[in-house]
């Protein structure tokens, strides 16, 4: 049975101007958060906030589960014609309806059942299938349940030429502007996520027969349209594929969305919704402003700060002018700056689209002048002057100016840099006895110990080439790197025997065992003079994982092992003691 929904009046007529309108949203807001009961209802509430003699604000909330956008039309059109009739005490011009939401219901369980249910799940499940769970867009913050699930809502605005150029576009492929313009907002999204398999959710009023069209409730569904931006196609032919996508969609519009997600079974996540994250609506409903015996209506909104139901919604409405709307963004993931930037790029997507449909998506320009500057110079301006001599160089200063403090720890022991800088000069001066010199490569076998920090930095100061060889890996990646890396000498110890007969055979490289040469390499002028060493020569061999195919040796130069050092003091901020 019907029921009177009361309608409570506030009067805020009393407050200063500027604070009669922040009362009136301030109360709305708090209206718009209660919740419903709806076992037992009512699903409508109403209010009347007086501003003014001839200023008043009538708000209306009303569940989604009882409405639509599309209600949203015939709810103000019926309330107008009531108002005016009843203002001058005439009887209701509403007429009665000969089918009630009710039926529509019935009709609705009954026919999708059966065989037609399985046919239309069927499209969705085929249509759906591999397609990625979670959009990966660049949040400003992880998902969380603990994030707010408010949103950041900007406005958007696209000027009258480039709408009509794009109205231009969708007639000429025979689309409509929803396409054209989904195929855009496609486009950006693409970019931003870095995937070419992307999916959004639509509204679609699901008015297919003629008897819903002036029923209030909730018919409308949501389709999820994927798109396939791969190949780099050209805007129209991105225009001509969402065409096909939206018609077909639109052939099995029939299922509701809660009954798809039952039926595909996705994994669900409370961090985000099934099937898509991002919304996009073109408003083409009945609209809600008129003239009533001397009133104008017009609708009242307030968008800052309402439930953000997806992680992005885009929505539309097309004007004589242009194209408006509003994009908003969940706080907990985006902030406020995030949704105006993609906001102007969208703009600027869609403005050069409209005017070279024949551009490719990558030809597409998104970014302002002033962030195409800063992405392509400012951010890629990292030159720096690293000096043109060795950083073996500035090693040598490092030890003068530091002899007896610790270089090397091993446990309880330590290695000073006076002694580290000693027991390297020898043995490089030992490899130089034994060939070693610029693009010579060595191949160094040993443990993590005192040992492997001298042998790598005499390696290198003698001008050779420094080739790893850690005696963990399995001996056939051990011989395929000595072969690769044609070592001519290898240091290893007595020790790794075994290691080194499996080297020495793949590479035929000269062993240099440092605890069987140990005299002879202490023998060495310890004093005698550094061999100069090239900023270009090569300075290290180092072996890829291998995991996309055969391991590849990368070579390093003395120039970019100086770059890497400079840049790694500077950016973790090291001191001396560090």
């Amino acid at each position: 049975p019907a029921r009177a929904v009361p309608l409570p009046l506030v009067d805020l007529s009393h407050l200063e101007p500027g604070e009669r309108e922040a009362e009136a949203e301030r109360l709305m807001a708090s209206e718009a958060g209660s919740a419903f009961d709806l076992e037992h209802g009512p699903v409508l509430r109403a209010g009347l906030v007086r501003l003014g003699d001839s200023d008043h604000v009538v708000w209306l909330t009303i569940h989604h589960i009882a409405t639509d956008g599309w209600s949203m039309g015939l709810l103000t059109r019926e309330l107008s014609q009531l108002y005016a009739a009843f203002a001058s005490h005439r009887p209701s011009p509403v007429p009665e309806l000969a089918v009630q939401y009710a039926d529509y219901a019935a009709w609705q369980r009954s026919w999708l059942s059966g065989d037609v249910l399985e046919a239309e799940v069927g499209y969705w499940r085929q249509q759906l299938a591999g397609a990625p769970p979670v959009m990966a867009l660049p949040t400003d913050r992880p998902r969380s349940l603990a994030r707010s699930s408010h949103s950041h809502t900007l406005p958007f605005e696209l000027d009258e030429e480039a709408s009509k150029g794009l109205a231009a576009i969708a007639s000429q492929n025979g689309s409509t502007l929803f396409m054209v313009l989904l195929a855009g907002f496609n486009s950006l999204l693409a970019r931003l996520s870095g995937e070419n398999d992307v999916s959004v959710g639509s509204p679609i009023a699901g008015r297919t027969l003629l008897e819903t069209e002036p029923l209030i409730g909730f018919f409308v569904n949501t389709l999820v349209l994927r798109g396939d931006l791969g190949g780099d196609p050209t805007f129209t032919e991105l225009v001509q594929r969402f065409r096909r996508t939206v018609l077909e969609a639109h052939a099995h519009q029939e299922v509701p969305f809660e009954k798809l997600v039952e039926e595909l079974e996705p994994e669900r996540n409370l961090e985000h919704t099934p099937l898509f994250q991002v919304m996009f609506v073109l408003q083409n409903t009945p609209a809600r402003e008129g003239e009533v015996e001397g009133l104008r209506l017009q609708p009242l909104t307030s968008t800052e700060g309402t439930f953000a139901k997806f992680d992005v919604n885009l929505g539309l409405v097309e004007h004589p002018d242009g194209v408006r709307g509003s994009l908003s963004t969940r706080q907990g993931l985006f902030d406020r700056t995030t949704a105006a930037r993609w906001c102007a790029a969208l703009g600027r997507l869609l403005r050069d689209a409209s005017a070279n449909p024949h551009h490719r998506l990558s030809e597409l320009e998104a970014l302002s002048p002033a962030e195409c500057q800063q992405v392509l110079v400012q951010w890629n301006d990292s030159a720096e002057d690293y000096g043109s001599t060795s950083w073996l160089d500035e090693l040598s200063r490092s030890v003068a100016q530091r002899p007896d403090a610790v270089a090397v720890s091993l446990d309880s022991k330590g290695l000073s840099y006076r002694e580290l800088d000693r027991q390297a000069h020898r043995l490089a001066h030992y490899l130089r006895l034994h060939g070693a010199g610029p693009e010579i490569r060595v191949g160094v076998c040993l443990e993590r110990s005192f040992e492997l920090v001298i042998a790598l930095l005499a390696v290198l100061r003698s001008g050779a080439v420094y080739v790893p060889l850690d005696p963990k890996n399995p001996p056939q990646r051990l011989a395929a790197m000595a072969a690769d890396a044609g070592i001519g000498l290898l240091v290893t110890v007595r020790s790794l025997s075994e290691e080194a007969t499996v080297l020495g055979m793949a590479s035929e490289a000269a062993l240099i065992r440092l605890d069987q040469e140990a005299a002879a390499i202490a023998a060495c002028d310890s004093a005698s003079q550094q061999l100069p060493v090239a900023i270009e020569h090569t300075a290290y061999v180092l072996f890829t994982s291998g995991s996309t195919g055969r391991p590849k040796g990368v070579a390093v130069s003395h120039e970019a092992l100086g770059n890497r050092l400079s840049w790694s003091v500077s950016a973790y901020g090291l001191g001396h003691d560090e």
